[in-house]
């Protein structure tokens, strides 16, 4: 009882220093828009609700943790979240328009864009590490491991779909003959391999760090 009580408190303090996180992104876009009167970076807040729903998908799939006949709902939460996830790493991408002409405040304009990136890569970040334990849980380390950086270099390859061929994650049922057209044309191309692995690396890179404080974190609090 005592272990699920701070497990909940914990995760209620995750909750309000996102809340927080976010809140202060929003902020500085509202000033932005006060002091320039143009609305030019409100599609952050659009690719950051993206960024924003792996991160909700895993949460509903940790609440049902204990339901272990619930496995269809695992497996098309799964799919769902895959599909989503590139959204947050992608809002890193939203640098590149600093070069835009209604990017008056250029290093006004630099931190809004680095502070929403931030929020939409820790939001993956954190998802990930819950479809880790939940893919630990069932299939070991080994196989939560793998499927991990795999997933990790599919998302690279997900940024550049997004970013250079303009497809969003639902593409996929609105139009997927010209999605899959795309993606095998698009695999002869060294551009695709090098945006996938740079991105990709670095998401497991990041992945991995936290990971690695998490535990450290755990140790420190371990009663000696």
């Amino acid at each position: 009882m005592k272990f699920n009580f701070i497990k909940r408190v914990t995760h209620n303090t995750l909750y309000l220093n996102l809340a927080l996180s976010i809140g202060f992104a929003l902020l500085l876009l509202f000033f932005r828009i006060k002091i320039t009167e143009s609305r030019f970076y409100l599609f952050l807040v659009w690719n950051l609700f993206l960024a924003g729903i792996p991160f909700a998908i895993t949460q509903v799939l940790r609440y049902y943790a204990n339901f272990k006949h619930l496995k269809l709902l695992y497996f098309f939460g799964f799919l769902l979240w895959l599909l989503f996830l590139p959204n947050s790493p992608y809002i890193i991408t939203d640098l590149v328009h600093l070069h835009n002409d209604s990017s008056s405040l250029v290093w006004y304009d630099l931190f809004l864009v680095f502070v929403f990136a931030f929020n939409g890569l820790l939001l993956g970040l954190l998802s990930m590490l819950d479809m880790f334990s939940i893919i630990h849980r069932y299939y070991g380390n080994k196989i939560a491991n793998i499927t991990l950086l795999t997933i990790c270099l599919l998302s690279g390859y997900g940024i550049y779909l997004g970013r250079f061929l303009r497809f969003n994650s639902w593409d996929i049922t609105t139009k997927p003959a010209t999605l899959f057209y795309q993606i095998a044309f698009s695999l002869k191309e060294p551009k695709v391999w090098l945006i996938t692995f740079a991105f990709g690396f670095f998401l497991w890179i990041l992945f991995s760090v936290l990971q690695s404080v998490l535990k450290i974190k755990e140790r420190q609090s371990l009663p000696s």
